[in-house]
């Protein structure tokens, strides 16, 4: 069997590039995008280089930014700007295979096996794409080359920005095994901690040590990450568009006040569904299952979830689900934030045809809701809005692209 070429992209501080990209006056200046401080969420989501020189780092609270770097540039997200990049992105890398593996928005894999007589060596196909992402879109990517998915991600993590980095089979010992073993993919903090108070501390140190140890010391999860410090991820990489990439698609907030009536509730699971349902429309899916998640002003936490009558996408059904579960387990404080979240999802395709009243309504609401999209597409977010939105500006400004997509191997284990 021939050795796979595995390529890990990774956009190099990429929501603060594509803001230094619209706004030239914030190049060089330390920048971090920053959550909105009055929806009780302003803390640093992305920095650039200048800011992370000064040890500003992603989940500072802006008070601790600004102390550390005193006459830093905060910005709000863009998310809209972020996912118009991202598939700019991808629409390059699918240019050398269809083997992309999306990994967040900022990140991919790519199988460039088959691609290497059109295209030259692993390390010449990543050299390519850099200079592409970079003089078509204006941002920069690391690029991590070689024979397993781990490994290409730790390449793309060792040299930034817009680097290409080689780990080759013969040789991954001594690149690999020297570095510090929270380096390797799904070493945690809490894992971390677990390995250091046994003394192992690098990745050869993982490399060396008794897989059945490390199964008694982590679970099954000692084992895979005993394979992966040796070399032996076999793991694939799905082929763009594969349906099985997605298995939720959700979006979650935290209110800038707290929750006190049902109108409330209505607002803001008004915006999540609307979020969740738009979402479903672009990857091509429709639900089985709504997940509602609620926590409370004492920070009490419950998830409840229900089945839809007819597995859809429409905002409007997703809405009146989640409503009708917030009623029913809701229990009677004030409410800090909200999530939903669509769960058994199955490719569009696969919808059974109806003639039945409520499929033909499903039918109807989902073209109204498909032209809400494009319009939105078109004007921006706000340019249509429920009348519900209008009795409470405050709550219904929720930035709706929050979005969360859940990728299979985010629950690795």
């Amino acid at each position: 069997m021939n050795e796979r070429i595995i390529l890990h992209s990774d956009l190099n501080n990429f929501y603060a590039s594509v803001e230094c990209l619209y706004h030239p006056e914030y190049r060089g200046k330390p920048l971090a995008v920053l959550g909105d401080p009055e929806a009780r969420h302003g803390i640093v989501l992305a920095k650039n280089y200048e800011a992370k020189s000064r040890d500003v780092r992603t989940g500072d609270p802006k008070w601790m930014a600004e102390q550390k770097c005193p006459g830093i540039v905060f910005v709000p997200p863009h998310y809209d700007l972020y996912m118009k990049h991202s598939r700019l992105v991808r629409q390059i890398y699918s240019e050398y295979t269809d083997q992309v593996e999306p990994y967040g928005l900022d990140e991919c894999w790519l199988d460039v096996t088959g691609s290497t007589r059109l295209f030259g060596s692993g390390e010449e196909i990543a050299d390519k794409i850099r200079k592409r992402v970079k003089s078509e879109l204006g941002v920069s990517v690391s690029v991590g080359v070689s024979f397993n998915k781990i490994f290409a991600k730790l390449g793309s993590d060792l040299k930034k920005p817009d680097a290409t980095t080689v780990i080759e089979c013969d040789r991954f010992k001594e690149v690999v095994w020297p570095l510090p073993v929270k380096e390797l993919l799904y070493v945690g903090r809490a894992t971390h901690n677990k390995l250091k108070r046994r003394g192992i501390s690098t990745i050869g140190d993982l490399a060396n040590a008794n897989p059945e140890s490390l199964k008694f010391w982590l679970g099954k999860m000692g084992i895979v990450l005993w394979q992966f410090a040796n070399g032996l991820d076999t793991s694939p990489v799905s082929n763009i568009g594969a349906k099985s990439l997605i298995k939720t698609v959700g979006n979650s907030t935290t209110a800038p006040r707290d929750l006190i009536s049902d109108e409330d509730i209505r607002i803001i699971l008004t915006v999540l569904c609307e979020s969740v349902s738009a979402r479903l429309r672009e990857y091509g899916f429709i639900c089985r299952t709504v997940q509602l998640g609620i926590r409370d002003n004492e920070l009490e936490w419950i998830e409840r979830q229900g089945k839809l009558e007819i597995p859809n996408r429409t905002a409007k059904s997703i809405f009146e689900l989640s409503f009708a579960l917030y009623k029913k387990h809701a229990n009677g404080r004030p409410v800090r934030s909200l999530s939903v979240r669509a769960c058994d999802l199955e490719p569009v395709d696969f919808m059974q045809l109806s003639l039945l009243p409520e499929a033909r309504r499903l039918e109807k609401q989902e073209e109204l809701e498909s032209v809400v999209d494009g319009l939105r597409s078109r004007f921006g977010h706000f340019s249509v809005q429920r009348g519900i939105m209008l009795t409470d500006r405050k709550l219904s400004d929720l930035d709706p692209k929050g979005e969360h997509i859940i990728h299979p191997m985010s629950f690795f284990n």
